[in-house]
């Protein structure tokens, strides 16, 4: 019998759970899904915005649209455009009874509970195809899903490493590539962060104005040492590169902004002779700060309830 078995509401940015259908199934098949529905939570931001993940006797679908995510567990046999149908109501009638604020700042999981009266009353409408009366938007439907289909994930792109999914290269149609090692969202930009993040300009801009000033030099003496032309422009390349490291996650991303401090240190140490002590101090410590601001900005990470 084709049927939606299970639907749930999740947000994108960290997998938060705020909303879930009551599930009376306890089989091995369902209890395997329910894991699927964790793995794939876990992994919103770097999927395409409608996707189906076929698991042997089941299927999970989901869209995602403003930050949240509207996943449904149903049968094999459950035809795919009701099952979108389905997710595409659950989704306009949760942007129109909660707010985007509501949903950014929740804190505990299932926070919205009460919108499992919505998904069981959807469930059960859709569940008895015959008494359906949305002849217009199926065809709407129908027609949106074979202009965009969703895009399949199959089992090999879900793995297992210490109870976490893990996704291998895949490629969506309009979307591009998705890595198995994407940019993470990392914590909201604090004061301290802007105010490092605007002085390594400074630091890169200067260095790149004392680099251009070491060319003219050189052209008009050909005595001069190009040495130090090259170390003014590593020095802005460092400063860029630290600013750079702030605003996006990259892998080994403190060991580079620890390297890039480095490299500004010795770019410092060969120009003593042209900068005095308080300008080597100045763009020393700037780039000390600016380490200290990279290390403290970390990925976001879930809530400590959320498993809860």
């Amino acid at each position: 019998m084709s049927m939606i078995l299970s639907a749930s509401v999740v947000r994108v940015r960290d997998g938060l759970p705020l909303s879930a259908s009551t599930d009376y199934d306890q089989s091995t098949g369902m209890q395997e899904c329910r894991k699927y529905f964790k793995m794939l939570s876990k992994k919103l931001s770097q999927l395409p915005d409608r996707c189906t993940l076929k698991t042997g006797q089941y299927n999970i679908n989901f869209i995602s649209s403003l930050g949240v995510s509207y996943m449904m567990l149903c049968t094999e046999n459950y035809p795919s455009v009701l099952a979108f149908c389905f997710l595409d109501e659950l989704q306009k009638e949760f942007i129109t009874t909660y707010n985007m604020m509501k949903t950014n700042t929740a804190v505990r999981p299932y926070c919205f509970i009460e919108f499992d009266n919505f998904i069981q009353r959807t469930k059960q409408r859709y569940n008895n195809t015959r008494s359906l009366s949305t002849k217009m938007n199926l065809a709407d439907m129908q027609t949106e899903i074979k202009l965009r289909p969703p895009y399949q994930i199959s089992m090999s792109e879900l793995g297992s490493a210490n109870g976490f999914a893990h996704l291998s290269v895949v490629e969506y149609k309009g979307t591009g590539k998705i890595s198995a090692a994407p940019h993470q969202r990392l914590e909201p930009v604090t004061l301290p962060g802007i105010v490092s993040f605007v002085l390594s300009l400074l630091c890169g801009a200067l260095n790149l104005i004392r680099g251009f000033h070491a060319i003219e030099s050189l052209l008009q003496n050909e005595g001069e040492d190009f040495s130090y032309v090259i170390a003014f422009f590593l020095g802005t390349a460092a400063c860029l590169y630290q600013c750079y490291l702030f605003v996006y996650y990259t892998g080994w991303r403190n060991a580079k902004s620890f390297l890039t401090f480095g490299l500004i240190c010795l770019c410092n140490m060969y120009l003593y002779e042209l900068r005095n002590l308080w300008q080597l101090f100045f763009h020393v410590t700037v780039g000390a700060f600016s380490t200290l601001q990279i290390r403290l900005r970390q990925p976001q990470g879930k809530s400590p309830d959320y498993n809860v």
